[in-house]
């Protein structure tokens, strides 16, 4: 019965999902994206490191 229904009428494809408002213009989504993680702001030693590594390779190739 399913097969002479997919034959009659076809198969259909829901669309995605709509987006909601409060999402709309903000790409962040991940701690490790957000500025105050990547310059090392919030506290962690971690961060810290990592934003020194960052500042480093930004700089690695400029010309003073």
């Amino acid at each position: 019965m399913d097969v002479e229904k997919i034959l009659m009428e076809g198969i259909v494809f829901k669309g995605s999902k709509p987006v909601t408002k409060g999402r709309e213009g903000k790409g962040v989504k991940t701690k490790a994206k957000k500025k105050t993680y990547i310059t090392g702001l919030h506290g962690s030693g971690s961060a810290k490191m990592k934003a020194e590594y960052r500042r480093r390779k930004e700089n690695r190739h400029k010309k003073s």
